[in-house]
């Protein structure tokens, strides 16, 4: 009776953990030679301009994705109609626009948050913050469809703001367009 080639992949390597955990037990190194090991894999923190390049690409990546939602998911169809009353997929449109705007509300402030490790982008975003926290309350008033034209424009004014800061500082942002689970995430 032939055996299950899972089985025999299981079986070797299970052989193998065993085999391997054995020989470092019985290796007879000493608790140095393990300190020395444990230092060596230990990484070390950045530098603060590795923490910097790192701020502005995160600020970048962030307010992006920030900016190609408000535009694909509240720019767009309010520009194509969408959020008119009777205007076809209304409830749909408004919908999205309601989970985009809670979607560039959190990504500006996570971008708010990376722009603080670089003192150039935080001095041009640091200004922002107010605009920033007023878009809070919007997604819902997005998705009762209250008063569209206004909130679309406050989304529109952020980010557009935002990525006058971000190129100020050099850090140019461009849109990006978040996939429906980073959106619904």
């Amino acid at each position: 009776m032939p055996v299950p080639i899972r089985r025999l992949v299981v079986a070797l390597g299970l052989c193998c953990a065993l085999l391997a955990g054995a020989t470092a037990c019985g290796s007879g190194g000493t608790t140095q030679d393990t300190a020395a090991v444990v230092a060596a894999a230990t990484p070390t923190p950045t530098t603060s301009a590795e923490k910097q390049k790192f701020a502005k690409t995160r600020f970048v990546v962030n307010a992006g994705l920030a900016a190609g939602a408000t535009y694909q998911w509240i720019v767009k169809p309010w520009k194509a109609g969408k959020f008119k009353k009777g205007a076809k997929g209304r409830r749909l449109a408004l919908v999205k626009a309601g989970l985009a705007g809670a979607f560039t509300y959190n990504r500006l402030k996570a971008a708010t948050k990376n722009a603080q490790g670089d003192p150039t982008l935080a001095k041009a975003v640091a200004p922002l913050a107010a605009g920033i926290d007023a878009l809070k309350d919007l997604p819902s008033k997005l998705r009762k469809g209250d008063s569209t034209d206004a909130v679309v424009g406050s989304f529109d004014d952020i980010i557009n703001d935002v990525k006058d800061a971000g190129k100020s500082a050099g850090a140019e942002v461009t849109d990006q367009v978040p996939s429906a689970s980073q959106l619904a995430g």
